[in-house]
């Protein structure tokens, strides 16, 4: 499905998904991602959703965003609040559904020009 914006601004927006697959202002990536208004990071884990770790969690935490949100993939799944508490810590949350809805979030977010990252774990 492709997503179009009415602004973008030269910031990192999704452009389209589909299955195991985000595009990113046109690039199409397949693999794990951290995408933010001004940066693009992939590979921000190695892991699937069954074995993230308090570490993964924690680089999320040491961002700047206001606004922290994770792609689980296919579907919605919340990880365990064990792995969360990095982020607790500092006072934020972590909103967690599934890539596709995680993409549309993340863009209204972006284009609002909030600090929102999306972290998405791709197949």
């Amino acid at each position: 499905m492709k997503l179009h914006l009415s602004r973008t601004d030269g910031l990192y927006t999704f452009s389209g998904y589909g299955d195991g697959y985000v595009t990113v202002n046109g690039k199409r990536h397949e693999s794990n991602l951290l995408v933010s208004p001004t940066r693009l990071t992939p590979g921000w884990t190695s892991h699937d959703f069954d074995a993230l770790s308090e570490d993964d969690f924690a680089l999320l935490a040491a961002t700047d965003a206001e606004i922290l949100i994770l792609g689980t993939g296919r579907s919605f799944r919340f990880p365990h609040p064990r792995l969360t508490q990095p982020l607790l810590a500092t006072g934020r949350s972590l909103e967690a559904m599934d890539t596709q809805a995680a993409c549309r979030t993340y863009n209204i977010l972006a284009a609002e020009d909030r600090k929102v990252i999306c972290a998405l774990l791709l197949p």
